[in-house]
């Protein structure tokens, strides 16, 4: 009845307290939660998680994420606060704001956004680069 397979045994353990939204699944609504979530279905709302937030091939987002990291194989459009790490898969199509520490993308995603780069922390005001001309010496 009960496995001794080491695989069987992580697989039940790596998915403890991991929200699943299946695909063919639609929900919409404003989500806290504490863990993170996988995403294969739709989502039209508002998601809050201190977890890691997964988006497969099928899975889709419309509104906005604040989470710590965020690998993205489906759609987002909205606005996506992360604390940590964006990974965009070469499926992924990300539209609107993003703010993260860290972006990893590869070839072929689209990442139609305006973006801010920040290592996590907030920032208000204007940051300004010292521009120097070419040749000239600082």
């Amino acid at each position: 009845m009960f496995s001794d397979n080491k695989k069987d045994k992580n697989m039940v353990e790596g998915n403890a307290g991991q929200n699943f939204i299946a695909q063919g699944t639609k929900i919409t609504g404003n989500f806290n939660s504490e863990s993170g979530f996988r995403i294969e279905g739709v989502i039209e709302g508002d998601i809050k998680t201190p977890g890691k937030v997964v988006v497969g091939k099928t899975g889709s987002v419309k509104g906005t994420l604040q989470g710590t990291d965020a690998y993205f194989e489906g759609r987002f459009s909205g606005n996506l606060q992360l604390s940590g790490t964006l990974t965009l898969k070469s499926s992924a199509v990300i539209e609107g704001d993003v703010v993260a520490a860290k972006l990893a993308v590869e070839p072929g995603a689209t990442f139609n956004v305006t973006c801010n780069m920040n290592n996590g922390m907030k920032t208000e005001g204007n940051v300004h680069a010292k521009k120097t001309k070419s040749g000239q010496k600082n």
